[in-house]
């Protein structure tokens, strides 16, 4: 029995193919894994099953649920349907937001939309949602905007609409891409929860193939909008049938070939670094609390290196970042570039050409009405003069992160989020900068692509001399590229030093504890490719 049947999906969008014969079964109270790279047609399954496609969009085929088909309902009956019967977990949850609505109102839409609920109730509802997604009342009130999270926490608000009305199949894509391994495992242990008690099926939208195997039931490979090869999670694993499934598993385990170009000049100096944040008053003439999102942190990195900076969403990572960057002013410390030059908000245009960054957020951080090539070509004006060859080096940059010079003439809505993030990673790249500063830089790609830009990365570095800041959730990810790896909890380092070491040696309880929340595909399944029964 099959809560929802796909039977032959085609897509084509202004007559470029993208789906061909998609066929799958989601059974009730199951979890579907799809998987494969970027662009390879996941989320616009997703989106087809919703009727959310794009204008220009040709679909054939057909999705069957209780019975009726989904692509013969008129948009009247799908908005009854959607939330209801069918949510979904977005794959960038800042763009899936309302900035100015508070999270309480934007939970509470859902039911109010419905009919489920007058406001009160919505609202009494939304606040038990939140609460059953890890967002509790005392730290997260209703009254909360989106800016004032971070992005685990996004991503919890984002479940929380999609389960306001307990719909029977919620569709996740790829709802922990840029989540911590501690978040990661608690957002996948959420999921589980939700499928087991509230009897739902679950579409699993993802690259991470250690997530795949410890969540789905059932899985899919996709390739270039075709399902290549499906069946049972274990028996597919253990069989890898299909030459680009074979492909996926070995990607998922690729280290590249780094050469050590560390040297002892130091590229970047932090010392002593403070910043705190306002919190709203709790009384009306008493003082404003103050919370520390970074406590007296100090670290070196060298001309050469790749430092890895992990800890978990809402440990300050992303505010360290902001300082380094000179986005944002501390309270007390200070930041040098190459020794000498301060790092501020008003720092000179020769310090910021020297320093690049890599955003979390790769839609976030473009503007959407300039094509691809004048976005990668932004890093140029801080340069005493704009290149005569701006466009071929911008050719030659998406190129180097597997676009396609014709990309260049796009726009930043015609891609997907990992086509968006190479975007980025060319962007940053373009002026070849001292320091990169890679904040999740590759969270959202998938296992092939994430090996390519990580072999690119290694060969920059070894050509270039370049110095990584890597700050990233991905713990197998940065025991790859870093040679030195900085652990983050409560706005401090609680361990410093040399990657293989901590890894393998972790002496603070909370980098043994994230090593462990760490997803991994069971050692079994990996062994070479045997005949077993796949569907």
């Amino acid at each position: 029995m099959s809560l929802i049947r796909v039977e032959n999906l085609s897509l084509d969008i202004h007559g470029t193919p993208i789906l061909r014969d998609v066929s799958f079964d989601i059974a009730p109270g199951r979890v579907f894994g799809l998987v494969g790279e970027s662009g390879s047609g996941k989320s616009m399954t997703s989106l087809a099953l919703m009727k959310l496609l794009p204008d220009g969009a040709t679909r054939a085929g057909r999705a069957l649920m209780d019975g009726r088909d989904l692509f013969a309902l008129d948009e009247g009956a799908m908005c009854g349907l959607r939330g209801n019967d069918i949510g979904m977990i977005f794959q960038e949850p800042m763009t899936a937001l309302n900035p100015v609505r508070t999270i309480g109102d934007q939970v509470a839409e859902t039911l109010v939309i419905h009919g489920a609920a007058r406001r009160a109730e919505a609202l009494e509802i939304a606040r038990a949602k939140l609460d059953r997604v890890g967002l509790d009342g005392t730290r997260f009130p209703l009254d909360r905007y989106p800016h004032e999270l971070s992005g685990g926490q996004r991503q919890r608000v984002c479940i929380a609409m999609a389960i306001a009305l307990r719909p029977r199949l919620l569709i996740a894509d790829e709802p922990t891409t840029a989540l911590d391994v501690t978040t990661q495992a608690q957002i996948l242990d959420l999921l589980r929860g939700l499928v087991a008690e509230e009897g739902m099926s679950l579409l699993l939208i993802t690259h991470d193939l250690a997530v795949v195997a410890g969540l789905a039931d059932h899985v899919a490979v996709m390739q270039s909008g075709k399902i290549v090869e499906q069946g049972p999670t274990e028996a597919l694993f253990r069989r890898r049938a299909h030459p680009y499934t074979r492909a996926l598993f070995a990607a998922s385990a690729h280290r590249p070939a780094r050469v050590p170009t560390a040297r002892p000049d130091r590229l970047l100096e932090v010392a002593g670094l403070r910043r705190s944040y306002a919190l709203p008053r709790r009384t009306l003439f008493g003082p404003a609390p103050r919370m520390e999102a970074v406590r007296g942190v100090s670290f070196a990195l060298h001309k050469g290196e790749s430092l890895g900076l992990v800890g978990e969403s809402g440990c300050g990572k992303s505010t360290l970042t902001r300082a380094i960057l000179g986005l944002e002013a501390v309270q007390a410390g200070h930041i040098r570039l190459q020794g000498q030059t301060p790092i501020s908000p008003i720092m000179p245009k020769p310090a910021r050409a020297a320093m690049q960054v890599v955003f979390q957020d790769p839609y976030g951080s473009f503007n959407p009405r300039w094509r691809v090539a004048r976005l990668v070509a932004e890093p140029f004006h801080l340069l005493p003069e704009w290149p005569k060859d701006a466009r071929a080096r911008v050719e030659q940059a998406l190129s180097e992160v597997g676009l396609t010079p014709a990309d260049a003439d796009k726009y930043i809505h015609e891609f997907s989020g990992g086509q968006r993030q190479r975007i980025a990673i060319a962007r940053a790249l373009i002026n070849r900068p001292d320091l990169s500063v890679l904040d999740e830089a590759v969270s959202a790609l998938d296992v092939r692509v994430r090996a390519q830009i990580l072999d690119l990365l290694a060969r920059l570095q070894e050509s270039h001399g370049l110095g990584y800041l890597f700050i990233s959730h991905d713990l197998h990810v940065v025991r790859a590229i870093t040679d030195r790896v900085m652990v983050m909890q409560a706005g401090e380092i609680v361990e410093e030093g040399a990657t293989e070491d901590v890894f393998a040696n972790p002496r603070h309880p909370y980098t043994r504890q994230l090593i462990a929340a760490t997803p991994v595909i069971p050692a079994a399944w990996m062994k070479e490719p045997v005949d077993a029964p796949v569907v």
